[in-house]
């Protein structure tokens, strides 16, 4: 059963942000299209499996403020999102035709 109250709470956590991590229900990513949240869901995936991979083999640094912010501007605005899926999602349609059967 959906929860509402429970969707609204989500919702407020996740503010202006794209993406959160449910505890023991995994990642969760929005956007202005369903293009541009399914690549988001991608990078965070990857982004936490590198995470990982680096704490396992040590102490990872983190970047600092300024290049956090640079790489943002350079890659995290909606369009980059949308535009950067485009690819995967044209290779998708590729190899799965029927996935835009009804």
């Amino acid at each position: 059963m959906l929860d509402r109250e429970e969707g609204d709470r989500i919702a407020a956590a996740l503010g202006s942000n794209k993406a959160a991590i449910l505890r023991n229900h995994g990642l969760l990513t929005v956007g202005h299209s369903v293009d541009e949240a399914a690549w988001w869901f991608i990078r965070m995936e990857q982004c936490c499996h590198v995470t990982l991979l680096a704490e396992a083999a040590g102490t990872p640094v983190p970047i600092d403020d300024e290049a956090a912010r640079q790489v943002f501007s350079e890659s995290g605005s909606n369009a980059a999102g949308w535009f950067t899926f485009q690819p995967l999602y044209q290779r998708i349609v590729e190899d799965q035709p029927d996935l835009l059967d009804e």
